[in-house]
């Protein structure tokens, strides 16, 4: 066991967002010295919270850590990221990696050349029943595996018309950047992280702009149908080297049950995995007769988000660079999640190799 108290810890974006990263820190001792928050309101609470020292500088925060964890929304990840690469820190950043494909790409440089290093926010990667579907993939379980259905679907859940959420230039899309770029990285994850091809999609904004929107609950406030453009529901397929493939269902808001499920299919094996309800293993055989098996996993319930926090405050005690939750890795999604919607602009089917 390393003693992750030994890193000086700041948060940058100190909304609920920040909050939420703060607690999980501070519950599994590490040394939480700061935060930074452009609002004088949210540095203020913050420091009543936790007893910490704020600023509105973020260049001060820099020279008291040694890694921070950016927590802001998307359009501020960049500065944010870059300047603590610049300084020699260690960094955890929030998904996605950026708003837009050309500033994840100068992330991904600075990370490059960076002393110390990043690692993007895949939390769901760190679920225990993700793990045991790794593992398996790992020891061959699955064959070969070259399917996931990826489903992430609300019924009404736009989260604050009129929020950084709903604002283009500020989150760089809606419910694909989103909740899809969880969807996205999970599906590539499981299927061993293998090259992206071709993307081919549709992204929709049907509900979030109509004066009658319904809903029975909603994460922010919402301040009406001027504050949505951004889209509200996706559509895709994605082809990758030897033939594996992904088809992608993500929504804020859509006419049909809700759903948060993976699918996978391999030649010997498939599972389908809905968090928080475990996973299951689709299997057949021969012994005796032929039959069908379903095996249900149960797993001991871990928060997600408190495993990534270890994982990566271990990585700055040693010193490693992390093998998950890369900036390749999330500088990949970012390209499939650009591709998606140039897709859906033209038409047309999108290689990533353009």
């Amino acid at each position: 066991m390393v003693d992750i108290s030994s890193v000086r810890l700041g948060i940058v974006g100190l909304g609920n967002i920040g909050h939420h990263h703060a607690e999980r820190f501070v519950d599994q001792g590490a040394n939480l010295v700061g935060g930074v928050d452009i609002a004088e309101g949210a540095r203020a609470s913050f420091a009543d919270e936790f007893g910490v020292a704020t600023y509105q500088d973020h260049h001060e925060l820099y020279e008291e850590v040694d890694a921070v964890a950016v927590t802001t929304p998307n359009k501020f990840h960049e500065q944010y990221v870059v300047d603590a690469l610049e300084a020699g820190l260690d960094v955890l950043v929030e998904k996605p990696l950026a708003n837009t494909l050309e500033a994840a790409e100068r992330i991904a440089d600075a990370a490059d050349e960076a002393d110390g290093f990043c690692m993007v926010g895949f939390h769901t990667r760190f679920e225990n029943p993700v793990e045991v579907i790794n593992g398996y993939r790992e020891e061959g379980r699955f064959g070969d595996l070259s399917h996931v259905e990826a489903n992430y679907i609300r019924r009404r859940g736009v989260p604050g018309r009129g929020s950084w959420f709903t604002s283009k230039e500020v989150a760089g899309g809606g419910a694909l950047i989103d909740i899809g770029v969880h969807a996205v990285d999970l599906s590539l994850y499981l299927l061993g992280y293998p090259e992206v091809e071709e993307v081919s999609g549709v992204t929709r904004s049907q509900f979030g702009g109509r004066d009658d929107y319904t809903y029975i609950q909603m994460w922010g406030d919402d301040q009406g149908p001027e504050g949505f453009n951004v889209d509200d529901s996706a559509t895709a397929f994605i082809r990758c080297a030897d033939d594996r493939t992904i088809s992608l269902e993500v929504a804020w808001a859509v006419n049909r049950p809700k759903k948060q499920e993976y699918v996978l299919r391999g030649t010997e094996s498939g599972a389908t995995f809905r968090p928080g309800e475990g996973v299951t293993f689709h299997e057949s055989g021969a012994r005796g007769a032929g039959h069908m098996v379903e095996s249900e996993v149960e797993t001991r319930n871990n928060d997600a988000h408190a495993a990534e926090q270890a994982y990566f405050l271990e990585h700055c005690v040693t010193g490693e660079t992390p093998g998950r939750n890369t900036v390749e890795q999330g500088l990949t999604v970012q390209r499939v999640l650009s591709a998606i919607y140039r897709s859906s602009e033209t038409g047309e089917a999108v290689s990533l190799d353009d």
